[in-house]
């Protein structure tokens, strides 16, 4: 997962609480919903209390909005199977598969895959860097007959990009870019919203009002979620701040160990994170008697006694509804985001330190949030210099707070 590129895209849509974004790359015929149906059937208990109606709609509306072509025109994976054979699909990681983080969470979506379909055959490789390796790697699953490959780091977009046109009748998908070609899309959730429920554990529970937050590069995605979390836990305390530090790498202990301790020795007793791989995040600050919210996956067990809460990827029944759709022939590229309205993202399990009276206000606030009665970055809210960079009264769309590129008031550290 890289730096984010800004690009121009067209058109922007926000329906249903799903952002839809398409790329318009070529003279297409709009796409109609004809012939769209839902390629799985999501319950309630599967999307983790989300509703079945709107992320059926999501998909609906971004198959409505895609300026491509159906699967069926192009992908060899939407083609009858031979007889005794499987779909065979690629996963590619950035880090470790069982890294309590970003790419364990994908990997179990992709385990959940296994289970939705009995005809697939799931390739996979692992701390395949973000450069032209992925490229490499991508290709070998090619010859080895997988029709879909899933990049799951952000920083593969772009070397994968590259070779999208090379095989136009494999499908490609890609875990968090803004752009969409036409075999070629791409989805996200809307974690911030876990990261501001975090912010409210955290400001209950910090004693120092010290609070920490470990990026990687500062993309639009981890600027979102500090200043998501940083305005939860000022609705419950306005004495916190939250010091914002950058490691340069999605998946070095090193740094993350370093980054714990330097935050101890200053006072901060609560930490979130943007790391892919957690583990030795979580077990530093666990021996440093920190309290945790984690981010990607739960890692209450690496954390006895400091784990408050955590933001949790719920990707499976998103990889089962593209995968079925692709397969269907009617899914359509597109850029796409959902969040817990959708049951795309969850929330983790509570900490033993947490009481029973904090525990509902975390749950009731991410009730609020997924009905869309809790709308956190209505302004006014100020940037660190004091400017009002959303104005009294004004609720950004989706769209707008994927490119924030600012740090709010009480947030210390730097976009740099």
């Amino acid at each position: 997962m890289n730096r984010m590129k800004h690009q121009k895209l067209l058109p922007r849509i926000l329906v249903g609480g799903c952002l839809v974004i398409s790329v318009i790359l070529w003279s297409a015929t709009p796409a109609t919903t004809a012939d769209w149906a839902m390629a799985t059937k999501p319950t309630k208990g599967d999307l983790a209390g989300g509703s079945p109606e709107i992320f059926s709609k999501a998909f609906h509306d971004a198959a409505a909005s895609s300026q491509f072509q159906p699967t069926a025109a192009f992908a060899d994976a939407a083609k009858p199977l031979p007889t005794g054979t499987k779909l065979k699909i690629g996963f590619i990681f950035v880090g470790s598969q069982e890294d309590l983080g970003y790419n364990q969470a994908a990997f179990m979506g992709s385990k959940y895959l296994e289970k939705v379909y009995s005809n697939v055959e799931i390739l996979r490789a692992e701390n395949i860097p973000e450069t032209a390796e992925v490229q490499r790697v991508a290709e070998q699953m090619i010859g080895q007959g997988a029709k879909i490959i899933f990049a799951t780091s952000f920083g593969y977009s772009g070397p994968i990009k590259q070779i999208v046109d090379k095989y136009p009748k494999v499908m490609f998908l890609h875990q968090g870019d803004l752009e969409a070609k036409a075999n070629y899309g791409a989805y996200f959730g809307d974690i911030w919203q876990l990261q501001y429920s975090n912010g409210i554990a955290a400001g209950k529970m910090t004693k120092s009002n010290k609070m920490g937050f470990i990026g990687a590069f500062p993309i639009p995605q981890t600027l979102l979620n500090v200043n998501a979390f940083e305005l939860g836990a000022r609705s419950v305390n306005p004495k916190v701040q939250t010091t914002f530090v950058l490691t340069a790498n999605w998946a070095d202990p090193a740094k993350q160990v370093t980054a714990i301790n330097t935050m101890a020795g200053s006072g901060i007793d609560v930490v979130t994170y943007q790391q892919d791989s957690t583990r030795a995040l979580v077990e530093a600050a666990e021996r440093k008697k920190m309290y945790v919210c984690g981010y990607h996956e739960d890692g209450s067990p690496s954390a006895p006694n400091g784990w408050l809460t955590g933001a949790v990827w719920n990707w499976g029944p998103v990889y089962a509804e593209l995968v079925g759709e692709i397969i269907k022939g009617t899914y359509r590229p597109c850029v796409m985001f959902a969040g817990l309205e959708a049951g795309w993202v969850r929330v983790a399990s509570f900490g033993k330190s947490v009481p029973a009276d904090l525990r509902k206000r975390v749950l009731d606030t991410v009730e609020g949030l997924r009905s869309g009665k809790i709308k956190p970055f209505t302004g006014p809210i100020k940037d660190q210099t004091g400017m009002v960079k959303i104005k009294d009264g004004v609720v950004p769309t989706s769209a707008q707070l994927q490119t924030i590129d600012w740090l709010m008031e009480g947030v210390i550290g730097s976009t740099k």
